[in-house]
């Protein structure tokens, strides 16, 4: 991880922690890392999202780049056109599930993958001396939002089922699938109904989409529809809820998509991978299944690191990400819960009925601090992870982390049994707080 790089990209406070110097030293060290670099650029419904990409757009062109401006788009729109157009990157302003005060910039190659590490650690070697090429050599600016439309035709084209007689609440969390998404279920023949599709991104993420999802819990259950989808700002993540107002995780979803590509013989190797977050019981029902689950490091772009070592074609989190690299080499929340509307289609069950699993409690926490490395690496914290531990197995497990997004310390513990479980959290808590 670089200096300026986190888990997910560029990230932080606008005007803050993500000033527009950054977003302008970001946009021309792409432009330095490739000669007449061709970029891609959209953004997410953010208030400041115009702001930092004007900042990006002068920083590439400065150095000779020609930026392709796309609007507002779902991240996974970046992913499909910067290989769509024959690119050289794609860039997203977006900072996906955070708060509105929030911003960030996500780079992918020229095959629509994320960058790894090693390249932003190479970007980053060009922020202290940026590159002002002659103005005869300045790269191009176009403002082209109808090149989104080749990418709604992707996703037209991804299922074969016709979704007429399904009744779909969709919350787009007032982010960048807030257009799209009913689009294109509607054009396939579902009966939408919308919530927090608003455009101004002043209440993106805002008590709605999949980070906060119990107003779309009552919308189903009120509307009488099949099912509900919960994206996040930038529509990488999805989660559903069923007709009964029961909410299916990123987990269970990736359950009910193994067991329908493993039937079709298109799940390479008979593998998914998930992450160490992923629930215990959602192995035993995929080993069930005839169905393996490999563990990465929790973030996407190391489920994604794995799928490729191992050609494997499906993985995610349980936060939502969910990966199908048949279709593209990145996380897309519209995708996906297209995939979970054509099997609940073609299956003539109901929702609730498609994901078997039995999942083992799990105890979720997100404390805010001030250092995180601090936390981590206090005496008093590790002995009482150690002690848990020990308490724990085999029944159960504990994880301890730092948000790579956020100034949080994420805890979870999962137990058959609640009560164990919530106690072994408030310990936790307890002590991350005292420091």
């Amino acid at each position: 991880m670089g200096v300026f790089f986190g888990t997910d990209g560029v990230r932080g406070v606008v005007n803050n922690d993500l000033t527009e110097e950054l977003a302008q030293m970001v946009g021309n060290a792409l432009a330095r890392a490739k000669k007449k670099a061709k970029i891609i650029v959209g953004r997410d419904t953010r208030v400041s999202g115009s702001y930092l990409t004007a900042a990006f757009s002068t920083g590439a062109l400065k150095g000779g780049a020609s930026v392709l401006d796309v609007g507002i788009v779902p991240t996974a729109c970046i992913s499909y056109l910067v290989k769509h157009k024959k690119a050289d990157y794609g860039v997203v302003i977006s900072a996906s599930h955070n708060p509105k005060e929030y911003n960030g910039i996500k780079i992918f190659d020229s095959e629509g993958r994320k960058i790894s590490e090693k390249q932003e650690s190479a970007l980053e070697r060009y922020f202290a001396c940026p590159m002002i090429v002659a103005s005869t050599k300045v790269g191009k600016y176009k403002f082209s939002p109808s090149a989104a439309n080749a990418y709604v035709k992707f996703l037209l084209a991804s299922v074969k089922t016709d979704l007429t007689g399904l009744k779909i609440v969709l919350d787009c969390a007032n982010g960048a699938a807030y257009k799209i998404a009913p689009q294109i279920f509607s054009k396939l023949g579902g009966k939408v109904v919308k919530t927090n599709c608003q455009s101004s991104g002043k209440k993106i993420n805002e008590k709605c989409g999949s980070t906060c999802i119990g107003g779309l819990k009552e919308k189903v259950v009120k509307e009488g529809a099949d099912v509900g989808f919960a994206y996040d700002g930038d529509s990488d993540r999805v989660l559903a809820v069923d007709e009964q107002g029961n909410v299916l995780d990123g987990d269970q979803l990736i359950y009910i998509l193994a067991k329908h590509f493993s039937k079709q013989g298109t799940l390479n190797a008979g593998t998914v991978v998930g992450t160490s977050h992923t629930n215990t019981g959602l192995l035993i029902a995929l080993n069930r299944n005839k169905i393996n689950l490999v563990r990465t490091d929790i973030g996407d772009k190391y489920v994604i690191e794995a799928m490729q070592k191992m050609n494997l074609t499906l993985g995610g989190e349980q936060s939502g990400h969910i990966i199908m690299r048949n279709f593209l080499p990145t996380g897309d929340g519209i995708l996906a819960s297209l995939q979970v509307a054509s099997i609940l289609k073609s299956s003539g069950v109901k929702m609730s009925a498609l994901c078997d699993a039995k999942l083992l409690y799990q105890a979720n926490k997100s404390v805010i601090v001030v250092d995180k490395l601090k936390v981590l690496n206090n005496e008093k914290l590790s002995q009482k992870i150690s002690q848990i531990l020990n308490e724990i197995a085999p029944a159960g497990r504990l994880l301890v982390r730092a948000s790579g997004t956020e100034p949080k310390i994420r805890i979870m513990v999962e137990h058959q049994d609640k009560n164990k479980a919530d106690e072994y959290l408030n310990e936790i808590e307890k002590i991350i707080t005292s420091i």
